[in-house]
């Protein structure tokens, strides 16, 4: 694999090197060849070409992940158009709005999305095309509607004899125009759109050549998050694909059962993941099993526990297919007891630091390299600073700069003014403090933060971490309520009923991790009450809870 001065000299070099290699499946669905994905971007190309779409022109994707969003999405950018993935989670009201703030000329659609969308609310949409086979949904123009008809004849009559692997073509853009526009999910609850220049791609791609170099041609990937999120999108998708690798997209909302199979099936080296799914993962199969009295012991026989440790480690790898080099865990902390057990038994994970703003990366650091509590050094062509007396150990506020961080907020000058300063720093809004080595350690977002009666800083995400490792605890969140400090619980519910346990016993079994969970508090930030909630917390695509909704 040769260097590349452009994102999509990357995608050009990957289509015509891994020509005859799968490229896209769709779990238990059709697959595509490279060779397949350079024939359907330049259809696409020709289509856009043949519609009056420039250089420039907004085109919004809106679906679930699959193999076609993706050939879209890689249409889109390798013609010069610029990319609006929206998250199909969104409320109709939400994607109407997103389609219209975006200026988007075209959207790809799925039919589940599609049927609840109205398209008199989309006034300036020249056209919607549905994303499983690019037929036409709706069109107001007349010049779209001839393009699509007529789309397998401009194709061959562009290529007459055959499509070649020298046929394909992709746009050439300036490092600072706009690849796309990415609105934020927000558990802050206000969408803005992040403008992401060719220039961040290609920082965020280059550093993935140069630090994730055990990806080669042909090895299998699961696309478990949201293509319309950053971190789904680049560290998933574009990465192995211009890797040659062969992407494999759970085209359903992935149950624990659906990605088990997936990654038996495909057994990939890579995994990247919320720290959800481990935690679930080692909280309902590992933990349990080492609370049993004779294990206990054992762990604490000489070398048995080693050999224990070690079947343990075993029997994880192969949940995770049993080809696994690393596992990258990214958009929030991973909990403390998960990962200490996790550095005992010598997993191979790391956590990994990033924003839509940085499309994603500001830190990351390789299994061997990683340390505990940190989530990562600072990446290639990115500085970080901390408004602190003493970044290494005091918590402020971090700042970054450098080639992965956007242009600005699309038509939103006011939001842009507010992140950045004068010399081009912006301000992520996360707490952390930042060693010597560059080593990032994040206490929580500067929004969440709760200042104590003496005027402490209380960093409600390192009481839930406590919390959330106690018994029947499923998931939490800290808020403030006049001043006390409560917490509302959502319990395990698949333990609870395992166990059978009354709403009386959940009662009693809260109150005492109330008293457990205090002894380990600073007086300060005790909490005064736990309150159980009947359903799950509302959560945005990046498996965040929407803070905002519980606040009182």
């Amino acid at each position: 694999m040769h260097r590349q001065e452009t994102l999509n000299a990357y995608i050009l070099q990957s289509l015509r090197s891994n020509w005859e290699l799968l490229a896209l499946t769709d779990f238990n669905g059709a697959s595509y060849q490279y060779k397949d994905v350079a024939r359907k971007i330049t259809k696409l190309h020709i289509l856009f070409k043949n519609s009056g779409v420039e250089k420039g022109d907004k085109i919004a994707i809106c679906g679930r992940n699959s193999a076609q969003w993706a050939m879209a999405f890689i249409g889109i950018i390798t013609y010069g158009a610029v990319a609006v993935p929206v998250l199909n989670e969104f409320k109709p009201d939400n994607i109407h709005h997103l389609v219209n703030h975006s200026g988007a000329r075209l959207l790809f659609a799925d039919a589940s999305t599609w049927e609840n969308l109205d398209a008199a609310i989309m006034p300036a949409l020249e056209g919607a095309l549905l994303i499983s086979d690019f037929s036409l949904l709706m069109s107001r123009s007349e010049s779209l509607s001839e393009a699509r008809a007529n789309l397998n004849k401009f194709f061959g009559d562009a290529y007459p004899e055959r499509f070649t692997v020298d046929d394909v073509e992709v746009s050439v853009n300036r490092p600072d125009d706009v690849a796309l526009i990415n609105y934020t999910s927000g558990s802050t609850g206000f969408s803005k759109g992040v403008m992401v220049t060719n220039r961040n791609l290609w920082s965020n791609l280059e550093y993935t050549v140069d630090h994730l170099d055990f990806l080669s041609p042909g090895d299998g990937i699961v696309c478990m998050l949201p293509l319309a999120h950053m971190y789904g999108l680049l560290v998933e998708m574009l990465h192995p694909f211009i890797k040659g690798c062969h992407i494999n997209f759970l085209t359903r909302t992935p149950s624990p059962r659906i990605i088990m199979e997936a990654f038996a099936n495909v057994r990939p080296k890579l995994i990247v993941a919320v720290p959800l799914i481990l935690e679930k993962i080692i909280r309902t199969k590992v933990f349990p099993l080492l609370e049993k009295p004779y294990m206990k012991l054992l762990l604490h026989v000489p070398f048995v526990d080693d050999r224990l440790l070690a079947k343990i480690k075993t029997k994880l790898t192969d949940s995770f297919g049993g080809n696994l080099v690393e596992i990258i865990i990214g958009g929030a902390a991973l909990n403390k007891d998960v990962e200490s057990f996790l550095r005992r038994i010598d997993f191979p994970f790391t956590v990994g630091y990033g924003m839509t703003e940085c499309a994603p990366l500001i830190s990351y650091a390789p299994h061997g390299e990683a340390r505990a509590g940190s989530c990562g050094k600072v990446v290639d062509r990115m500085e970080v600073r901390v408004e602190s007396p003493d970044a290494a150990e005091v918590p402020g506020v971090l700042w970054v700069r450098g080639d992965n961080v956007m242009k600005g907020y699309y038509k939103n000058d006011e939001a842009t003014a507010e992140v950045f300063d004068a010399d081009g720093w912006m301000c992520t809004g996360d707490i952390g403090c930042v060693d010597a080595d560059n080593f990032i350690y994040l206490r929580g977002r500067d929004k969440n933060m709760i200042l104590g009666p003496s005027g402490q800083n209380i960093y409600p995400e390192e009481i839930e971490q406590k919390l959330n490792n106690m018994p029947y605890v499923g998931e939490s969140i800290v808020i403030d309520e006049g001043g006390r400090l409560v917490a509302l619980v959502y319990p395990d519910m698949d333990n609870v009923m395992q166990q059978r346990l009354s709403a009386v016993d959940i009662e009693r079994l809260m109150s005492e991790n109330m008293t457990s969970l205090n002894k380990e508090l600073p007086g300060y930030s005790q909490i005064a009450r736990i309150d159980i909630m009947s359903e799950e917390f509302e959560k945005t695509p990046k498996r965040s809870i929407k803070r905002y909704l519980y606040q009182r």
